[in-house]
C-alpha cells in the first residue's frame, strides 16, 4: 500500500480523489493550503506527491521547486487544460508528469501506478553500473553522479537518462523516448521528452545551444555521445 499527499484546495475534487483511491489500495493524505506542503512531506515521507498549481498561500510549482532537493520520490502536477507554460515549469522544476484538471479519479491513479512502478523499478543485475568517461550511472541506486558529484534528477530524468545511455550512439524517436519513460503511448504532440532533454543537459554540463554528449537529430530524436564524457 503506497501513501499519496495530494495538495489539492478543491474539497469536492479532493474527496473524490481520496476515496477512489483509497478503494484501490492508496492511503491519501489531503493538504487544502500550500505554505503546510513541505512540512507534511517531511513529517509524512510519502510515496507520491500530487501538487495542485493554484493552491492558497504558495502555489504548486513554487512547492515542487522547494521540494526536489529535499524529496527524491515522484511528484505529480495537476494543471490547468490550456497552462501550457505551467507544463513546462512544472517539468523543468523537478515534477515527473502532469495531469490536466479536471483530473478524472481513473486517470490519477493509472499515472501514479505508473510512476510508482518507474520508480521501483530496479534493472537486472548485469546493469546495476554503467560509466562512460566521468559519468556513472547507479542503476539500483537510481543515482547519476559526474566526477564523483551525484547530480540531482527527478524519477524522469533519470529514466530518460538511463534509456539513452543503455543505447549509447544509436539514435533514440522522442516517441520510443516517452513510451520507455511515461509507460503510455506518444501523442506526437507532447514536448516533455524535449523539456526533459534540456534539463539533463543544464544538470550534467552538456552545452544547450551545441550539445555534445546529448545531441538532438532534428527530424529523428536524440544521440546519446559516450565519448563526449
Amino acid at each position: 500500500m503506497s501513501v499519496v499527499l495530494l495538495a489539492e484546495d478543491d474539497t469536492r475534487l479532493a474527496a473524490l480523489v481520496k476515496d477512489y483511491l483509497g478503494n484501490h489500495g492508496h492511503t491519501v493524505v489531503v493538504e487544502e493550503g500550500g505554505t503546510s506542503v513541505v512540512r507534511k512531506v517531511k513529517d509524512l515521507k510519502p510515496d507520491i506527491v500530487i501538487l495542485d498549481i493554484m493552491l492558497p498561500g504558495k502555489d504548486g510549482l513554487s512547492i515542487c521547486k522547494e521540494l526536489r532537493p529535499l524529496y527524491p520520490g515522484p511528484i505529480l502536477m495537476l494543471t490547468a487544460r490550456n497552462a501550457d507554460m505551467d507544463q513546462v515549469l512544472g517539468l523543468e522544476f523537478g515534477a515527473d508528469d502532469y495531469v490536466i484538471k479536471p483530473a478524472e479519479p481513473r486517470v490519477l491513479l493509472a499515472r501514479i501506478r505508473a510512476l510508482l512502478r518507474r520508480y521501483n523499478y530496479v534493472e537486472d543485475e548485469k546493469e546495476d553500473v554503467i560509466s562512460y568517461g566521468n559519468l556513472r550511472i547507479e542503476v539500483g541506486a537510481r543515482k547519476a553522479l559526474v566526477a564523483d558529484r551525484e547530480v540531482n534528477l527527478s524519477s524522469h530524468e533519470f529514466d530518460l537518462l538511463f534509456a539513452l545511455a543503455r543505447q549509447a550512439g544509436k539514435v533514440l524517436s522522442r516517441e520510443f523516448l516517452f513510451t520507455t519513460v511515461y509507460d503510455r503511448p506518444y501523442d506526437g504532440l507532447d514536448r516533455t521528452i524535449d523539456v526533459r532533454v534540456s534539463q539533463l543537459r543544464k544538470k550534467l554540463g552538456d552545452n544547450a545551444s551545441q550539445a555534445e554528449k546529448i545531441k538532438t537529430i532534428w527530424g529523428k530524436g536524440y544521440l546519446f555521445v559516450a565519448e563526449a564524457w
